[in-house]
């Protein structure tokens, strides 16, 4: 059964009055242990979405439902039990430990004293064990690098013991090692827990590898919804992020430049070798077609063209250039 779901749902905004119609129409759904990446161009509503989700925003018409129950029905209280939201507000809060903030999750929880239940401090502790923060416990806030805060956060949000998170690019400003740290937790907090968690990201590398599902969402309008690889075969992704600026590979799921191609080479050999070696062409401005010369065979140790041996891929260029330039 679905955890959480969309019947009808058109999102926007009003400014001076006037109604702003950003997605129309939506009937999403996702289940409980669910890892969703909500992906798409600037403009196309992947922040308006969310918050209209966790019902900080007025849905324009239609309805999201949450366990079968109106999001805008729920009391903020109870929805704190039902829905916990990372935003990409940093998080600062002056002489506050690491192990402070993540408890001040359980805050739904606590009775009108502020006083919290006996099991907060396991919550806590299982929280911070599966973000990897117990040894950073006990230090200031103002002492953690980008991605530990991030994981601070995220720690935050699971103590706050919901069915569903959702965040907001979480892995914004990240360096790629806390990246794929964060979506590899991620993951597993929905697979080991049973969360279904919802995410935006412009990581479109790291969705592909980690999603479950895809929430493709298109400037022009509407929601492709489907495992990854499902959107890449039957060319909704490429669809959806169409430019003259770039081509996306569905061999690898990489996005490569779109260069100007007025040379042309053959290319054969070493199949590991060969997608930096045709990376490395395309970006020196040449074109691999079979049959035409020169031809460039990729060996284990080198690159060859005719008798000529090149050592890397920059004695390789060189030798092309002056190749084609004598040919000229």
């Amino acid at each position: 059964m679905a955890v959480l779901k969309t019947d009808s749902l058109t999102i926007g905004y009003i400014n001076r009055g006037k109604i702003k119609t950003v997605q129309s129409n939506l009937n999403i759904s996702v289940d409980k242990g669910e890892l969703v990446c909500l992906i798409g161009p600037n403009g196309s509503g992947k922040s308006t979405l969310l918050r209209t989700l966790a019902g900080l925003q007025q849905p324009l018409s239609g309805k999201s439902y949450v366990n079968n129950r109106n999001v805008q029905d729920i009391s903020l209280k109870e929805r704190a039990r039902l829905i916990a939201l990372v935003l990409t507000d940093r998080i600062e809060i002056e002489h506050a430990t690491v192990r402070s903030v993540v408890a001040m999750g359980r805050h739904p929880h606590t009775n009108w004293w502020g006083n919290v239940r006996g099991d907060t401090l396991q919550f806590v502790e299982k929280a911070l064990d599966m973000m990897h923060l117990q040894d950073k416990a006990a230090q200031l806030m103002t002492e953690l690098s980008d991605g530990e805060r991030q994981r601070v956060t995220i720690a935050k949000a699971f103590v706050q013991d919901t069915p569903i998170i959702i965040l907001d690019e979480p892995t914004a400003h990240l360096d790629l090692p806390n990246r794929v740290e964060i979506m590899l937790l991620l993951h597993k907090m929905a697979h080991e827990t049973g969360k279904t968690i919802i995410l935006s990201t412009h990581e479109l590398d790291m969705a592909l590898q980690a999603a479950d599902k895809v929430w493709l969402m298109t400037s022009g309008g509407g929601v492709e919804v489907g495992v990854p690889e499902d959107l890449v075969l039957n060319g909704k992704f490429n669809e959806a992020f169409q430019s003259d600026n770039f081509v996306f590979n569905p061999t690898n799921g990489n996005f490569s430049m779109n260069y100007k191609s007025h040379k042309q080479v053959s290319v054969e050999g070493n199949k590991m070798r060969m997608y930096w070696t045709l990376r490395a062409l395309a970006r020196a401005g040449y074109v691999a077609v079979e049959k035409t010369n020169p031809l460039v065979i990729i060996e284990d140790d080198c690159w060859r063209i005719g008798p000529e041996k090149y050592k890397s891929i920059e004695e390789l260029l060189i030798g092309l250039s002056n190749t084609v330039h004598h040919a000229d």
